[in-house]
């Protein structure tokens, strides 16, 4: 059984466990500059504000993705733009659980979050274009591939080719049908 629901304090660890647990490999598999890495306090602090501000006022939304009862990944969106749009970010934290389908229906349960409680006209996801788990998902999800580029996407990121993936509100009403 799959489910979403916003980030809660308790989460905080869980999160920054996932983070300063991964191997290096993994990380560096996602475009993360281990150098850039904040240290693990920054980094619950960090995540503990975010929880804790009302939605208006928060840099990073956060949800928590359960598989039978039991967290098991997050999705955030963030550079969010009230009624335009946000760029969204999706780990799954168990390896037992990827490569199964578990991330295309959890995200599928995340959109009307970031779509009605943003009320975005669009969500945009940018991961390492080597990375081919996020690539092959928002594809099945019917993301529309909008370019690649070189960029440093984020604060915790070096250099890295991106493949830009886009979903407008009336396609994600549309896949809210099927």
């Amino acid at each position: 059984m799959f489910s979403v629901r916003e980030i809660k304090q308790s989460d905080v660890p869980l999160i920054v466990d996932y983070w300063f647990s991964a191997t290096d490999e993994h990380l560096i598999g996602m475009g993360v500059d281990l150098k850039k890495m904040p240290s693990k306090e920054q980094f619950a602090t960090y995540l503990s504000q975010q929880a804790s501000f009302p939605i208006g006022d928060k840099q990073s939304y956060c949800l928590i993705w359960e598989i039978d009862g039991r967290p098991a990944g997050h999705n955030n969106i963030n550079k969010i733009e009230f009624d335009k749009a946000a760029s969204m970010h999706l780990h799954l934290w168990d390896g037992t659980h990827r490569k199964k389908g578990a991330g295309t229906k959890l995200i599928k349960l995340a959109l009307p979050f970031f779509f009605e409680t943003y009320r975005l006209a669009k969500l945009y996801c940018e991961p390492y274009a080597l990375n081919p788990a996020p690539n092959r998902t928002l594809e099945r999800l019917g993301f529309t591939f909008a370019r690649k580029y070189v960029t440093i996407p984020g604060n915790i990121n070096f250099e890295q080719e991106v493949n830009r993936w886009e979903l407008s509100r009336d396609h994600y009403l549309q896949l809210l049908k099927k």
